[in-house]
């Protein structure tokens, strides 16, 4: 199972939100760039960032932090935060990103899911937020009406290579991701599934993969790491184990 450090950058720091709340958020010493570096020290490949900046104006903001963070460390990145246009993908995957992470833009045109996945392959990951069954969108303030399951059957053809599931209730709360619903989403998803949003501890790095679910492609892991609730050192050991 693949393990994704997360990183979210807003005003070129690493932050946490809580449940997303732009308003309720923690502020980290350590730069982007940095943290990074961290996590490849410690043998992770793969690593996920939420460009926050990005989320707010619709604008690939961060990109030269990418940019920077791919040059040096040759880690697999997935982002995701405003992609709203072929533009914003484009940059993203001139800059080497392995996946781009469309979440409110597609779930309010599912057409321009299609198209990003037409124009590029094996690039598009879909994110979706859900509360309580139903999508959230534009930073988690609406809710879209629309339930997970019926939405993901009526995009499964579209060609998305990695789905990022995320119950916003347990998003940066650290009480455990909501493995019953990420099976759910993971037993109807044509794509590989990566499990979002409450970590707390090594434990539940653990419970995923004895879940056992060949569809599930990974677990992210963010606030705990920062929090010192997970260790890197014993999330590392989870790599390979």
């Amino acid at each position: 199972m693949k393990i994704f450090p997360a990183i979210d950058i807003k005003d070129r720091k690493c932050v946490r939100l809580i449940k997303g709340d732009f308003d309720n958020k923690t502020e980290y010493e350590m730069s982007p760039v940095d943290q990074a570096g961290k996590y490849k020290e410690h043998g992770f490949k793969n690593l996920h960032i939420v460009d926050l900046d990005g989320a707010l104006t619709g604008e690939t903001v961060n990109i030269d932090i990418i940019e920077e963070i791919i040059g040096k460390f040759d880690l697999k990145i997935e982002i995701g935060g405003g992609v709203r246009n072929f533009e914003s993908i484009h940059k993203y995957v001139d800059a080497g990103v392995e996946k781009v992470i469309l979440g409110s833009a597609a779930i309010k045109d599912k057409n321009f899911l299609k198209e990003a996945c037409q124009k590029f392959p094996d690039k598009i990951a879909l994110g979706l937020d859900a509360k309580d069954g139903y999508l959230s969108v534009s930073g988690w303030k609406e809710n879209s009406k629309l339930k997970t399951i019926e939405f993901l059957k009526d995009v499964n053809e579209y060609g998305a290579s990695r789905l990022i599931y995320t119950d916003i209730n347990r998003d940066g709360m650290k009480l455990s991701p909501n493995f019953e619903e990420t099976e759910n989403v993971a037993n109807n998803s044509n794509c590989p599934v990566i499990i979002s949003g409450g970590v707390s501890s090594i434990d539940d790095i653990k419970k995923a993969k004895e879940l056992g679910n060949k569809n599930i492609e990974g677990i992210i892991v963010g606030k705990a790491i920062y929090d010192g609730d997970i260790k890197l050192d014993e999330l590392a050991k989870e790599i390979n184990a």
